[in-house]
């Protein structure tokens, strides 16, 4: 106890500070209760702070998810981040919450004509199904990559493509074939018919990306390509060190792009294309993701992060104090995009949608609901 404050001054301005701050009531009522002024009340709170009585703190949960965010733009060089609150029932994943999150950076980023490009997933699938809706009637959603097929219980990407512009009131273009084929030939016969074609291109000249992260760990891959994954594709999996894969290409420990024996059989947007789209989201969490999405932003091939506070952590525990690969942009002289990208920048770009598109690409972007 202060020297200068006796028992019974603090018993008294206790009780003055407890009616104030935790009973809610106004000076005027606590003086009239206790039988002093209004004045005195006033004098009383002051004094009671003075000498640490009473204590304010100024914080939210959002101030520390935001020093998360803060950190993981500088660590990977990326434009954006968002971190959520970690899921109330402990389950590992992304959850509603992710979900919300990322879409309200997704709209933060779009507009009434914008073109969305998407990949497969539960992820993906989650933030669509949580996007608020708005009247966008000339957006477009744009599939990324191929079908996985309806028997993994995962979002699949016609399906992804069609909520989303039912979500923005727009169009969609989907790739309803299949996401890995059996043979180089069928794989080179389908990516050259023009309906293929031109979706992939509409989505490599999207204004902004969304995907999800999948994990290749030692004997199990995710679901969107469980199906391939062969005795053999794992083995030469683990012997070329590969962690991730994104947008149906598997990436090694630093980020490098791996081919394999399903590279040229898989049907999607190459990688290397995702730096020409102006954001390019990553959505995933959870603690067999650490590994894929350290790989994925080590080889820039994500602009913007959402994720949740643990995998955040997770993420930033032992960052490399080194430079991470800027991201190729051939709009700009030199190729070299900076790591720290003003966001005024950003938002210049999100007007280049399908009706800015050269005309051989502009047939892309009337209604296409139905077809």
């Amino acid at each position: 106890m202060c020297a200068q404050l006796t028992r019974e001054r603090a018993s008294l301005l206790l009780e003055v500070a407890r009616l104030y701050w935790n009973e809610d009531l106004d000076q005027a009522s606590i003086a009239g209760e206790m039988g002093y002024s209004r004045p005195t009340v006033s004098r009383m709170l002051a004094e009671a702070r003075r000498h640490g009585i009473v204590t304010v703190t100024v914080s939210h949960p959002i101030e520390r998810l935001m020093a998360l965010e803060e950190r993981l733009t500088r660590a990977f060089g990326l434009r954006e981040a968002r971190v959520a609150e970690d899921r109330a029932d402990g389950v590992t994943g992304p959850g509603t919450e992710v979900a919300r999150v990322c879409g309200d950076l997704l709209l933060e980023h779009c507009g009434p004509r914008s073109v969305i490009a998407v990949s497969n997933g539960r992820a993906v699938g989650a933030v669509v199904h949580h996007l608020p809706e708005r009247v966008w009637p000339e957006s477009t959603a744009v599939a990324m990559l191929g079908s996985a097929g309806e028997s993994f219980h995962l979002e699949d990407g016609p399906d992804i493509c069609r909520n989303l512009a039912l979500r923005l009131g727009g169009h969609y273009r989907s790739l309803p074939v299949p996401l890995v084929f059996d043979s180089l030939k069928n794989t080179r016969a389908v990516r050259s018919e023009e309906r293929v074609a031109t979706t992939l291109e509409l989505a490599a000249r999207s204004d902004v990306a969304l995907t999800g992260v999948g994990a290749v760990e030692e004997t199990t891959s995710s679901p969107l390509l469980r199906r391939w994954m062969t005795p053999a594709v794992m083995r030469e999996c683990r012997r070329k060190n590969v962690v991730a894969h994104v947008c149906g290409h598997h990436l090694d420990t630093e980020g490098n792009h791996v081919r394999t024996a399903l590279c040229n059989r898989t049907l999607c947007l190459d990688p290397s294309r995702l730096s020409e789209i102006p954001l390019v989201i990553g959505v995933a969490a959870g603690r067999d993701k650490v590994g894929a999405l350290r790989a994925t932003l080590r080889g820039s091939y994500l602009s913007a992060l959402v994720t949740d506070e643990s995998t955040a952590r997770s993420l930033l525990e032992s960052v490399p104090q080194r430079a991470v690969r800027q991201r190729w942009d051939p709009g700009r002289p030199g190729g070299a995009l900076p790591v720290q990208l003003s966001r005024s920048r950003h938002l210049g770009a999100r007007h280049r949608t399908a009706h800015h598109l050269p005309l051989s690409h502009q047939v892309l972007a009337p209604a296409l609901l139905h077809q």
